[in-house]
């Protein structure tokens, strides 16, 4: 029962992901928690994440930015390591709420944005036509909209990406902490899921194998990992088919909403383990 429980979860969450551009384990993590302990939620999640993106990546490979991955693997790789080693010393409750408050931040970052861009386009609708009047009356600064995105460069996702895989590997998963920074980039809805994916492939080949090795993963783990990454594989399909349906500021609003939904949970299962 509670591997079906598990396998249901799994699913919804794959299908919700590919339509949000990450979150699936923001779904996983409280449950895991319920089903396995907190210590067990990384090395399982681990597993479980390593199928599905495995999986996404075979849908996606061609749509797959090597240009950004030689930036990402190295800063993943060191940062898995460095934060598997952590994990079996120590436990940073602390690090679940800083990455919750990071989220909500975000989240509320864009929908700000969003607002004052609307704003300017709606008093550049205002404005009479370019036709009746001169270039000399209508100054650039007034009628240019107000912030547009800003082109991140690859190489920051060195950093990012080493940050990203020590908070992975000590909580399980950062969730879509990193989503704006693919934005920013210029990704957007499939090149985002494949790039992202093959990402996080990488990033949870490494962790498990340092699991393993630091003795974090046992094989209490496997068949709880194995149901997650069974149960993605239908859950991808589906949500692949509904992607190719969503324009893309619809895809972007479904993934800031699910970084906002993210921080909630995070935040949410915090307080109640402090309860």
């Amino acid at each position: 029962m509670v591997l079906l429980l598990l396998a249901i979860a799994s699913f919804a969450s794959w299908l919700l992901s590919m339509l949000a551009g990450a979150g699936s384990p923001m779904v996983l993590i409280p449950l895991l928690t319920w089903i396995c302990g907190a210590n067990a939620v990384a090395p399982v999640l681990s597993l479980g994440m390593l199928l599905g993106n495995g999986q996404r990546v075979l849908m996606f490979w061609s749509l797959i930015d090597w240009r950004l991955t030689c930036w990402y693997l190295p800063g993943a790789i060191a940062g898995a390591i460095t934060g598997a080693y952590w994990l079996s010393r120590m436990e940073l409750a602390w690090l679940h709420w800083a990455i919750a408050l990071a989220l909500l931040a975000m989240a509320l970052d864009h929908w700000r944005n969003g607002r004052i861009s609307q704003a300017a386009e709606a008093k550049l609708a205002l404005l009479p036509s370019p036709a009746k009047v001169s270039p000399a009356k209508v100054s650039p600064a007034k009628v240019s909209p107000a912030k547009t995105s800003r082109k991140l460069a690859a190489w920051a996702f060195l950093p990012l990406a080493l940050l990203n895989g020590i908070g992975s590997a000590l909580i399980g998963s950062t969730g879509p902490i990193l989503n704006p920074a693919y934005f920013g980039y210029g990704l957007i809805k499939e090149d985002l899921i494949a790039t992202k994916a093959f990402h996080n492939a990488a990033l949870h080949l490494v962790k498990l194998a340092a699991y393993v090795y630091f003795g974090s993963f046992t094989q209490a783990h496997l068949s709880y990992g194995l149901v997650i990454g069974a149960a993605a594989l239908p859950g991808n399909w589906l949500g692949q088919k509904l992607l190719r349906r969503m324009t893309i500021p619809q895809f972007k609003q479904w993934a800031f909403g699910f970084v906002a939904l993210s921080g909630l949970l995070m935040l949410g299962q915090q307080a109640a383990l402090a309860l």
